[in-house]
């Protein structure tokens, strides 16, 4: 097995590739941040759970090779596919049977460069059951016009089924869990509706701010940085309908027609912030506007979510780090316990970290008087599964570009969808005609983000604290 860079990466994963020829992983951008923190160490641990003598990173990077050049000349790009090809004959592959698979750690403005010069000097020859196929990181566009711009740029060149838009949140582990919870699930399919729950919110938090990436995040911001892929694909699978199967195309299907549903957003159902020393930054301007804190209500205008508000909250230099989605359902009707002192039910999945789902429910204190008490259903993966290893999202959306399963991957109708949603909103930030309010590090963010919850109906529960169960 071998693994080859080029501004590339170049790699099978399986120890034999005789039924469909051999695989070539190409990484380009291979020295970039990106590549070093995410995609090696996904590339890495597939290798090793391929080939279980390979314990030692040393002969992994045996196998790589390294190739630079530049984006936009034909002459890198051929010398590339030279190797390849080289790579290609000395695994006895068949001229069109070999697999390769162009992994664009890279910024999105040479997007179209090298997918023009991967079309015109990297494909395979013919078609004896290889192919060639294209991933490609966000940030997708800054907004619907560039985002269009970008996809027909890259769509002149492949096709969609070559085309795989990676948001890494789709390979979280609870993230994936979503579809089996709720549609293998009985307990949930009466419940999952506007008749029974109150609000939803799903939620983004980090306890540290820019560190040293301010040029880069004070051009996006925290909505197009966190809030407008990563939280509304999870508000995608939060609130679709049961697909008609586990095919990728008709749970996108799904996907779109729940991000076509979704209403205008309000100015008065958005807060926005900026956390103190924020522009301290030598990269950030000192009158910069942009929000590193976002809180923003979308509302669903179909029959199942008519009137629940979704609330979509990120946010940096805060008081903790977590990532997880809230379902608050509706009190009891005719309540003869008084539960309203504890609190409605919940269903809080926490994706990030120390993955586990709960259920907050009223039970009888222990003891002598009848009175209630709020506690927990609780599933906390460390404790359950234990000695079990939760693969990285990286692994598990490499190994899908592989075997061409493309269910978690953004469709490029999907995307242009999104964009209809935030671009309106983020083209009034961007003139300035929203403000962040300033917040102090370490805080929960601006105190009008409560506010803004509490007006869309959550109520908070006083006096519980959930706590993950020792092993």
């Amino acid at each position: 097995m071998e693994k080859s860079t080029a501004d590339s990466s170049n790699q099978p994963l399986e120890k034999s590739d005789a039924e469909t020829g051999c695989l070539s992983i190409i990484v380009l951008g291979a020295s970039g941040d990106l590549a070093k923190k995410k995609t090696f160490p996904a590339l890495f641990n597939l290798y090793r759970q391929g080939s279980v003598k390979a314990e030692d990173v040393s002969e992994f990077l045996q196998l790589m090779k390294y190739t630079s050049g530049s984006y936009d000349t034909e002459e890198g790009f051929r010398l590339l596919d030279k190797q390849i090809s080289e790579h290609e004959e000395a695994k006895s592959s068949a001229d069109g049977s070999c697999r390769r698979l162009f992994y664009l750690a890279l910024p999105p403005s040479v997007y179209p460069v090298v997918c023009k010069m991967i079309k015109l000097c990297c494909m395979n020859k013919s078609d004896l059951g290889g192919w060639t196929r294209i991933v490609v990181e966000k940030p997708f566009g800054k907004d619907l016009e560039s985002a269009e711009k970008l996809s027909s740029q890259i769509g002149e060149l492949f096709g969609e089924h070559q085309i795989y838009r990676i948001d890494h949140y789709l390979g979280k582990e609870m993230v994936q869990n979503l579809l089996v919870l709720r549609f293998a699930n009985r307990l949930f399919v009466p419940l999952w509706n506007r008749d029974n729950i109150d609000n939803v919110q799903i939620v983004f938090r980090e306890d540290f701010g820019i560190e040293g990436r301010g040029g880069y995040f004070d051009e996006y911001g925290i909505i197009r940085d966190i809030i407008q892929n990563h939280l509304l694909q999870v508000l995608c699978l939060v609130a679709m309908e049961k697909p008609v199967s586990l095919d990728s195309e008709h749970i996108r299907d799904e996907k779109v027609k729940v991000l076509q549903s979704v209403e205008p957003i309000k100015d008065e159902e958005v807060v926005l912030g900026q956390y103190h020393g924020y522009r301290d930054d030598s990269k950030v301007p000192d009158h910069s506007n942009t929000p590193t804190f976002a809180s923003i209500i979308l509302r669903i205008h179909n029959e199942r979510w008519e009137g629940v508000p979704f609330i979509l909250k990120a946010g940096k230099a805060l008081s903790s780090k977590k990532a997880d989605i809230r379902v608050q359902f509706k009190d009891v009707p005719g309540d003869i316990f008084n539960c309203e002192k504890q609190g409605r039910n919940e269903f809080v999945m926490r994706l990030q970290p120390s993955e586990a789902m709960y259920m907050k429910l009223a039970v009888k204190q222990p003891g002598l008087e009848m009175s209630t008490v709020q506690s927990e259903l609780d599933l906390s993966y460390k404790q359950r599964y234990h000695g079990v290893t939760i693969p990285d999202a990286y692994e598990r959306l490499l190994l899908d570009t592989i075997h061409g399963d493309q269910q978690h991957f953004v469709r490029r109708d999907e995307l242009k969808a999104a964009w209809d949603i935030f671009t309106p909103l983020l083209h009034r930030i961007d003139k300035g005609e929203l403000k962040p309010i300033s917040y102090q590090q370490g805080s929960r963010g601006p105190a009008e983000a409560d506010e803004l919850l509490l007006r869309a109906g959550y109520v908070r529960t006083h006096g519980y604290r959930w706590i993950p169960p020792a092993l």
